[in-house]
């Protein structure tokens, strides 16, 4: 999973959640079980998407002609009749209603907002796309959903343990300051963010709809959550894409753990790239040097930040830019990153000015500008498993890893706010698992989800069909728009038809 915009197992529930996953009744979407009926048969009111001059996310979605609506849901589901809180959801109806397939749940991943999705998608399912109401919905937390906000002085808790003792006990301080200002400012809210309660919010959304069942196009932690929903309300989903999966058994604070190795295959692959051009950029005529350009430019940031335009650079926060822009092999993004430490390299002699592309990153990076964005995330990360508290055990995991990764094993392994988290899981995370007849695709070099990852997830849903995209260093190849007819041609059929393919399948890498 993407942290920055875009960042990915036990008993089956207590007593309150078997209530809650119980199966439908009768009448369409609603449920007989737990006190939820009045949620389950609230009427959903379609306005218009806009909420103020600056909304450009509502502007784009009354462009596209789509309705937004909220949907009323409890805060905590083992108390029905207690607090509130309201989902936002956009649909995007079905131009081709004389053959509507039915209504398309989408998540983007992160996690994140999901609610701009709809006109991105349809554009991207093909024929299929007029053919469904394409529904966005914001998790629980996130966004237009009960946001939440602890005035985080960053986007994203991801932080490197960095280079030396000094800058591990930074990446220490700025997670336990992260963790006290959730505490501070959303303390009340904290225990009922989880991924499982956001799957029952699904639930009560498909009801509210009046669907029986509803199609579900996720990736990354959207994979997670579509398997938990499965999992937890068996049979109420139709036609299912999971996009660069997680796999649930690892899901939790330490997500990032192991993803090392495929970021680093990542980076030596950009390397050997701007090597080619290095008259453009100038980071170094082979491989080698252009990584060792890297890690002399992140030992510079250590001694003493970076002076880029308005922001100080050190190096906990320098190594999040490489493992953001890896997301993909796409030249467009390798430039990105490679005019980057351009900027950087600079800035290790004098202040230097950073490229538009940068002052956008490390404005996400440094700034409180989008505080909302990792705020909601962490409170789910957290809300789902409980992490190590002790510093110190991050310390040795960083330092066990430093050797065979210097850039991304102190930044996969680091502390983050999870570890001084104020509240603990009220429940245990969801032991996925169960037929589930879905349709996914993964990549062999993705850097988030890593390919293993797809394939543990696979084997616990039987009667899904996977497709691999070899070759291709690129997360949610799918739902990215990545360059391959192979991929994007079998999902979209898949949508149109129905019809899993007869056994997994093999994509080549195009161009």
């Amino acid at each position: 999973m993407t942290p920055s915009r875009t960042l990915a197992t036990a008993a089956a529930g207590l007593a309150a959640a078997a209530a809650v996953a119980a199966p439908a009744s009768a009448a369409p979407g609603a449920s007989s079980d737990g006190g939820l009926d009045r949620y389950y048969s609230q009427h959903v009111t379609w306005k218009a998407c806009t909420l103020g001059p600056d909304d450009e996310v509502g502007r784009s979605l009354d462009e596209a002609g789509a309705r937004c609506a909220d949907v009323t849901v409890p805060l905590d589901y083992a108390r029905p009749d207690g607090r509130t809180i309201k989902i936002a959801i956009s649909r995007l109806a079905a131009s081709d209603r004389g053959h509507r397939i039915g209504t398309m749940l989408i998540n983007g991943g992160g996690p994140g907002p999901s609610i701009d999705m709809p006109p991105y998608m349809r554009d991207l399912m093909g024929k299929a796309g007029p053919r469904y109401d394409l529904v966005g919905m914001d998790p629980r937390a996130l966004g237009r959903s009960a946001g939440v906000d602890c005035g985080w002085p960053s986007a994203t808790w991801v932080r490197s343990a960095g280079e030396t003792r000094r800058s591990f006990q930074r990446s220490v301080a700025f997670a336990r300051d992260l963790a006290a200002r959730c505490a501070k400012t959303s303390g009340a809210e904290l225990p009922y963010i989880s991924t499982r309660n956001i799957a029952r919010d699904m639930d009560i959304v498909r009801g509210a709809l009046g669907e029986r069942k509803i199609s579900y196009n996720g990736a990354s932690y959207g994979t997670y959550l579509g398997s938990v929903y499965a999992t937890m309300f068996p049979g109420r989903l139709d036609r299912t894409v999971l996009d660069s999966s997680v796999d649930p058994r690892r899901w939790g604070p330490g997500l990032l753990a192991g993803t090392e190795g495929a970021n680093d295959r990542a980076l030596a692959g950009w390397a050997a790239w701007t090597a080619k051009r290095n008259a453009t950029y100038g980071l170094g005529a082979t491989r080698a040097g252009v990584l060792a350009t890297v890690r002399d430019v992140l030992r510079a940031s250590a001694r003493k930040p970076l002076q880029v335009g308005r922001y100080r650079v050190d190096d906990t926060a320098l190594a999040f830019v490489p493992f953001d822009y890896l997301g993909t092999d796409e030249d467009s993004q390798r430039a990105v990153l490679a005019d980057a430490f351009r900027v950087f390299k600079q800035a290790t002699a004098l202040p230097a000015e950073p490229t538009k592309d940068l002052d956008e990153e490390l404005a996400f990076l440094l700034t409180g500008a989008d505080s909302r964005y990792g705020s909601g995330q962490s409170a789910i990360i957290c809300g789902d498993a409980a992490a190590p508290r002790d510093p110190e055990a991050y310390w040795r995991a960083v330092q066990s890893h430093r050797k065979e990764s210097p850039v991304f094993g102190p930044l996969a392994h680091g502390v983050n706010p999870c570890a001084f988290w104020p509240a603990r899981p009220e429940e245990p995370l969801t032991r996925v698992g169960g037929p589930l007849p879905a349709l996914m695709v993964a990549a062999t070099g993705d850097t988030r989800t890593i390919y293993p990852g797809s394939l543990a997830l696979h084997r616990l849903l039987p009667g899904s069909r996977m497709i691999t995209l070899k070759g291709a260093d690129v997360h949610a190849p799918y739902q990215r728009g990545y360059r391959n007819d192979c991929v994007t041609g079998q999902v979209n059929e898949y949508l149109l038809t129905g019809q899993l393919p007869a056994h997994d399948l093999t994509c080549a890498p195009e161009g």
